[in-house]
């Protein structure tokens, strides 16, 4: 075994027995074991159970951006400072300041790739497993936690006539255009949800400091670039690798939909809509996560403006009272 298959032994193991955990329980209910549907919903909830355990992940990730987007006007001071200035001893300094900056306020442009990074060894090992499955059938073998009739019950499982295993580049048995067609359909769908994700965050969830900031350029490369390179690299994913991918995505565009309506970054459109919906219903402001309560205080104070302006009554707070 090599060095990179040394490292992905262990994920292999853990993504195979937590698919096997649910092929065994949804078999026990009556589901088919050998069929692909049965599979399926293996691999989704494979999903389901990563991406809840990156839950508080994903929120340090949410603080560590809003930290970043509230450091923005700092950064662009820090820049201005240094501008023109391309001796070592400046650009030394500046990285200093700038770690410093981090430091202080407990953020670093990283952390946003956070939840990805931590994902990425999960999904290479199921990308191994899938499809090493053909293979392991032929030698008589199983792979990471899966037994030798449990390879050859993936193998001969499909949907729609494609078998999970089955790639749109390398093929793999079952009906081709049903493959063909699947794999195309699934790698849309990926990407598509991922492009819209961040488009979402870029639209909806950004001040006014962070659109015009450097670090906004990078997001819009980003914004092409990521759905490219998965759109690319979809060919070579075994359909059981894109069911995965796809819902992945899916869970996080409905995860970043909830938090841009519910908690969404001081300053943002999102924002200023949350305080006038909340203005319009005569509530008090809410403590943004991440953000000061003068940001909160004054998005609201601006969305009663708002409303008062287009003619809506907004309800006066009710002040506790002292007791006598």
């Amino acid at each position: 075994m090599d060095f990179f298959g040394t490292i992905m032994a262990p994920f292999k193991w853990l993504v195979s027995i937590i698919m096997i955990g649910f092929h065994d329980g949804l078999s026990t209910i009556g589901l088919p074991a050998a069929n692909g549907w049965t599979w399926t919903l293996s691999i989704i909830g494979l999903v389901l159970v990563i991406r809840a355990a990156l839950i508080p992940v994903f929120v340090k990730q949410i603080k560590a951006q809003r930290g970043m987007q509230l450091l923005q006007p700092d950064l662009k001071k820090l820049q201005d400072k240094y501008k023109g200035k391309t001796d070592q001893l400046s650009r030394q300094a500046m990285a200093q300041e700038q770690m410093a900056m981090y430091k202080k306020h407990g953020t670093n442009p990283f952390s946003a790739c956070l939840p990805m990074v931590i994902q990425m060894p999960f999904f290479f090992a199921l990308f191994q497993v899938l499809s090493g499955i053909t293979a392991a059938r032929q030698t008589g073998i199983g792979i990471g936690a899966m037994s030798h009739e449990q390879v050859v019950q993936f193998d001969e499982s499909s949907i729609f006539g494609a078998p999970l295993s089955a790639s749109l580049l390398h093929g793999g048995g079952g009906d081709q255009v049903v493959v063909w067609i699947l794999s195309i359909v699934m790698i849309v769908a990926m990407t598509a949800s991922q492009f819209i994700t961040q488009k979402q965050i870029m639209a909806k969830n950004m001040s006014e400091e962070a659109m015009a900031s450097p670090f906004m350029r990078q997001q819009k490369m980003m914004l092409y670039i990521l759905p490219l390179v998965f759109g690319v690299g979809g060919i070579n994913f075994p359909i059981g690798v894109l069911i995965y991918w796809t819902t992945t995505n899916l869970w996080t565009m409905g995860q970043q939909f909830f938090v841009i309506r519910r908690m969404p970054t001081p300053g943002s459109p999102a924002a200023k809509a949350l305080a006038e919906r909340r203005a319009a219903r005569g509530l008090p402001a809410l403590p943004l996560l991440g953000g000061k309560k003068a940001d909160a205080e004054a998005e609201a104070a601006a969305a009663a403006a708002i409303l008062e302006q287009k003619g809506q009554r907004v309800q006066p707070q009710r002040k506790n009272r002292k007791k006598k």
